[in-house]
């Protein structure tokens, strides 16, 4: 059985006062928001390329580290490998920005994020950078699981 292609979006830069529709979809889908007009945060809408959109997605650099941040998918068209794609085009923007690694924390994408080769780790392995965050040590929940992936 073939696999479906993964969608081919377009990634458009989000200033800090466009970011109304980042902060809906992810208190719509549960995510954090309360950090995202932060200008050190970087922030992508997503769309197919008849300029529909189609989800949100951040990184949080540090260095050679990067935080993947609020990777969501409108409603309607999730399970379409759109996630997926988002990640993948935010995995290419950390590549850019120098980073070696990414570093995530999900409370129920888990299984998505091991499919693109993310694995689970302590979260005393994670770097000094990432936990200072107030995504890592304020915003997600102690139960959420914390993930890495070598770029």
């Amino acid at each position: 059985m073939k696999t479906a292609d993964p969608p081919r979006l377009s990634a458009i830069p989000l200033a800090t006062w466009e970011r109304d529709g980042i902060k809906a979809a992810l208190r719509k889908a549960g995510l954090p928001a309360a950090d995202v007009e932060a200008p050190a945060l970087h922030f992508w809408r997503f769309e197919t390329p008849d300029l529909a959109p189609v989800g949100f997605g951040g990184l949080e650099i540090h260095g050679e580290h990067a935080l993947l941040r609020s990777v969501v998918t409108l409603p309607p068209l999730r399970h379409r490998g759109i996630g997926s794609a988002i990640a993948a085009a935010l995995e290419a923007e950390a590549r850019i920005a120098g980073c070696s690694a990414m570093w995530l924390m999900t409370t129920d994408a888990a299984q998505m994020f091991r499919r693109l080769g993310y694995e689970s780790c302590e979260r005393a392995r994670v770097p000094a950078e990432i936990r200072q965050t107030q995504q890592f040590a304020v915003l997600c929940p102690a139960s959420a699981t914390v993930m890495t992936k070598s770029l």
